[in-house]
C-alpha cells in the first residue's frame, strides 16, 4: 500500500480520512488514521452518513484534538449537527479487523484504541433508546457491541440452511433481493428455514461474512479455509 498520501495528510493536518461509500446492502463509513499517532488520542469511525458529512465530521474532532481536548466516551456532544447529537462508544476490539484495515496496514498492528462515533436520528434518539427510527437500525454498526454477531441484520432473521446443520457450512449465498442461503458440502437442494443468529451460534467463523454482499456468493472446502467470495 502506498501510504505516501495518508503521510502527507496527517503532517499537514494531524489526521487522515479513509470513506468508503454505501452500497446497495452496506452502510458507508469513514474512519481516521493518525490520531494515535500524533495525539495518543483512539482513532475514531463514523457509519451511515454522506461521505462528505463524515470526513467533515472527522476532520473537525481532528481540530478539537489537536488543540488539546479529547473526546469522551458516554458524553453527548451537540456540535457536529444542527438537529442532532453525538456519543461516543469504545470499539470492542474484535471488531477492529472489520473496518480499520487501512489503519492496521499503516500501524502493522491489529490491535489499538478506536472510538465511534454514534448519532441520534431525527427524534433525538439513539440506537439503543426505546423508539429510534427503524429505518436507520441497520445504518450505524455499533462496535462496542456485537462482537459475537455482526450481521447487519435481525438476529432472528429467518434464513435458508441445509438440513445438517451440525457440518460446518461450505457455501453462502446472498441473493440480490437479500435472501441468505447456507449450504453444508452435503446438498444444496434440501434447505429449511433457520435464523441467522442460531446459524452463527453452531459456527461463529460465518461472522466474517457479515459484509457479503447482494449478488455474492462465498464458499470454502474446509472450516480453517478462508472463505472465496465471487459474485454469482
Amino acid at each position: 500500500m502506498d501510504f505516501s498520501k495518508i503521510n502527507k495528510e496527517i503532517n499537514q493536518f494531524g489526521l487522515s480520512v479513509v470513506a468508503l461509500e454505501a452500497t446497495d446492502y452496506l452502510p458507508s463509513y469513514a474512519h481516521s488514521i493518525g490520531l494515535g499517532e500524533q495525539y495518543q488520542h483512539p482513532e475514531i469511525i463514523i457509519f451511515g452518513l454522506p461521505v462528505t458529512m463524515m470526513q467533515g465530521i472527522l476532520n473537525e474532532i481532528g481540530s478539537i484534538i489537536k488543540g488539546g481536548e479529547r473526546i469522551e466516551t458516554g458524553k453527548s456532544y451537540d456540535q457536529f449537527f444542527e438537529n442532532g447529537l453525538a456519543t461516543f462508544v469504545t470499539v470492542d476490539e474484535r471488531n477492529l479487523g472489520d473496518y480499520f484495515g487501512y489503519a492496521i496496514d499503516y500501524y502493522q498492528k491489529t490491535t489499538f484504541s478506536a472510538i465511534q462515533l454514534v448519532w441520534t436520528d431525527r427524534n433525538y434518539k439513539f440506537p439503543w433508546d426505546e423508539g429510534f427510527e427503524a429505518e436507520f437500525t441497520f445504518k450505524q454498526a455499533l462496535l462496542h457491541l456485537n462482537a459475537d454477531f455482526k450481521f447487519l441484520e435481525e438476529k432472528h432473521l429467518i434464513v435458508r440452511s441445509s438440513k445438517n446443520k451440525n457440518k460446518p457450512m461450505s457455501k453462502v449465498t446472498h441473493d440480490a433481493d437479500g435472501q441468505w442461503s447456507f449450504y453444508t458440502d452435503t446438498s444444496e437442494g434440501d434447505l429449511i428455514e433457520s435464523t441467522l443468529a442460531e446459524l452463527v451460534l453452531q459456527d461463529p467463523s460465518l461472522n466474517s461474512l457479515f459484509d457479503l454482499d447482494y449478488g455474492q456468493v462465498a464458499e470454502r472446502k474446509t472450516i480453517e479455509e478462508k472463505w472465496i467470495r465471487s459474485w454469482m
